[in-house]
């Protein structure tokens, strides 16, 4: 557990103009995301909103307590503070590659877009509040098992959080949706330059803070492998399988499957680098080191998924008695 310990003293080379450019990013993607969120996909889901109620039951509910759960089984294989960052990762909203992963997998995209709409919404709220209470039990959990660790109770200025995802979130999907409502054609055109400007920029971000914190990477991954790939695979399965339960058609279990399992990553480095939210005194390498590893680590295992999915619907294609199943 020396070890361990040790990766919470890791500082990640991410300075405050990193920060502010990241924080930019964010808020310009999730501008595009909102650019292609209709008022139809609205009146659709109110039409048949089973599929999006347990998206959001999935994300929201579920994942933040199977989440806390895991880290309970895992304690002894994870910092306290890598065990709050799967909290965090956790409690965020979908990411915004969901959508385009959702694309290639040949899920219901409208539902995917409509869900990303929803739960950066509600993330305003229900993203201070899970990491709030999921927190607080986890910490609580530990003193109560006399781990010997971070035992203190999270002090956490909620009023901050909540301004800070409101702002990054709220405020641009707002903007979007009135933009495309407002002036649908012009939002035509730019929706797809948008999306891909935003897109790159995001990712070399994250390849510029990998190149920049290799060193530390390379500590790191034989600790935070395979416990994001365990967390990631939970949330993937969590959300197929309520969708499942639930009786949805196949091509929403793979949309609510997505939206569950690729997590806006970045909006948790947004979060544990703001020293408002999380003074650089508390030493939260850990939960740093979580948060970025599953900025990479999502989109593989997304695309890995979408790339199996599709050739299952080929299939389900090509086999009369499974596409009457399916459906």
């Amino acid at each position: 557990m020396n070890e361990l310990q040790a990766l919470d003293h890791i500082r990640l080379n991410f300075s405050p103009q990193s920060l502010n450019v990241l924080n930019l990013t964010l808020a310009f993607i999730m501008f595009g995301v909102a650019l292609e969120i209709k008022i139809e996909h609205f009146k659709k889901l109110a039409l048949n909103p089973k599929s999006a109620f347990v998206g959001v039951f999935s994300q929201f509910l579920a994942l933040p307590f199977i989440t806390f759960l895991l880290t309970i089984i895992l304690k002894d294989y994870i910092s306290p503070t890598m065990a709050l960052g799967m909290i965090l990762v956790a409690a965020c909203p979908g990411g915004n590659v969901s959508n385009f992963v959702s694309s290639i997998a040949k899920a219901n995209v409208a539902l995917s877009v409509s869900l990303t709409a929803i739960a950066t919404l509600a993330a305003v709220i229900m993203t201070p509040l899970n990491f709030s209470l999921w927190g607080n039990l986890y910490t609580g959990f530990l003193a109560h098992a006399d781990a010997g660790q971070l035992v203190r109770p999270l002090k956490i200025d909620t009023l901050q959080m909540f301004q800070t995802v409101f702002i990054i979130l709220g405020i641009p999907l707002i903007l979007g949706i009135f933009v495309n409502h407002k002036w649908p054609e012009t939002t035509k055109k730019i929706t797809k330059p948008i999306k891909r400007i935003s897109i790159l920029v995001f990712i070399a971000i994250v390849v510029l803070a990998f190149v920049k914190n290799f060193d530390h990477f390379l500590v790191a991954i034989k600790y935070i492998f395979f416990i994001v790939l365990i967390h990631n695979a939970l949330a993937l399965a969590t959300g197929y399988s309520l969708a499942q339960i639930f009786k949805r058609p196949f091509i929403d279990r793979k949309t609510i499957s997505i939206e569950t399992g690729i997590q806006n990553s970045g909006l948790a480095l947004v979060l544990i680098f703001n020293p408002k939210i999380f003074p650089p005194e508390l030493e939260l390498g850990g939960m740093a080191i979580i948060a970025a590893w599953w900025g990479i680590w999502h989109i593989v295992a997304g695309l890995f998924m979408a790339g199996v999915w599709t050739k299952f619907t080929y299939g389900l294609a090509s086999s009369p008695s499974l596409t009457s199943h399916a459906k």
